[in-house]
């Protein structure tokens, strides 16, 4: 056991998904794509005598992480520091349970593999309902399209084999748990065909355009995404809305150019690591 021990998670935004409920949380998830993002989560963890949760500095109750910690038997203090919103779309609550899984196994010799890590933490995400394809994608890094459901043992992955530089517009939040507890039929079936799109032409402005898409078939969209992606489009770029939160992102300068202030970033090349 270490005094503390941080892992850093790279953010996630999904553009399109389909729901893949099972009684067993390891084998339940989701199908779709998304991009890892350069900004994501420092997680820190110590040993403790009873668990307590920080998020910039500010006490916070995340479920998944508890779940995590139970999982392994350890109490402990999880610090997270992160510039990203919670709540827009960013795979925040899945990059802290990944990161707390990371880290909690370093500080208390746990001496579990990452498939096994990234088991708990995505079972920890699909049992709270806050995520059903973040943590995996966080574990892969890039641009990781998710062909079949679950964790490490159960999963296919694949990715788009290509850089890009990401801007974004948040504005707000939108509940993961009220979508994914509603009916996800229309969704899932958007995402389906968002996805065949995407394994025919894995690229990353058919991924942009298979999110679009998607978003409005699911009826997902916004109304300032939607302003936004029609004032990207009018400076002939792509944009799509971040699975699921109130939230904008395009590829290259197409917030830029149509007139916003966005963050920018880049993907991720790689996935979560131990610091």
């Amino acid at each position: 056991m270490v005094e503390e021990a941080t892992a850093f998670v790279p953010g996630h935004v999904t553009g399109f998904f389909s729901s893949h409920p099972d009684d067993d949380p390891t084998k339940a998830g989701s199908r779709g794509a998304g991009v890892t993002l350069a900004e994501g989560v420092d997680v820190t963890v110590r040993p403790a005598s009873e668990t307590t949760v920080y998020l910039n500095d500010s006490t916070i109750d995340v479920e998944p992480v508890g779940r995590v910690l139970d999982a392994l038997q350890v109490a402990g203090t999880v610090s997270a520091e992160t510039d990203l919103p919670l709540g827009a779309g960013f795979g925040v609550s899945g990059a802290m349970a990944l990161g707390t899984a990371l880290a909690a196994n370093r500080a208390f010799d746990r001496r579990l593999s990452e498939n096994e890590l990234v088991t708990i933490a995505h079972g920890a995400e699909v049992q709270s309902g806050t995520g059903l394809g973040d943590v995996v994608a966080q574990a892969k890094g890039g641009v990781p399209i998710r062909l079949e459901p679950g964790g490490p043992q159960h999963n296919l992955l694949d990715a788009i084999p290509a850089p890009a530089r990401v801007e974004y517009v948040s504005f707000g939040e939108v509940s993961t748990e009220e979508v994914l507890a509603g009916n996800t039929d229309q969704l899932s079936q958007a995402g389906k065909t968002a996805l065949s799109r995407v394994v025919g032409e894995p690229t990353l402005r058919s991924f942009v355009y298979a999110s679009r898409a998607f978003a409005r078939e699911a009826g997902l969209l916004t109304d300032r995404v939607r302003e936004a992606i029609l004032d990207v489009n009018d400076v002939d770029g792509e944009a799509s809305m971040a699975m699921l939160g109130d939230t904008v992102f395009a590829f290259g300068t197409g917030l830029s150019d149509a007139g916003y202030d966005p963050v920018v970033t880049r993907s991720h090349p790689a996935g979560a690591t131990v610091r």
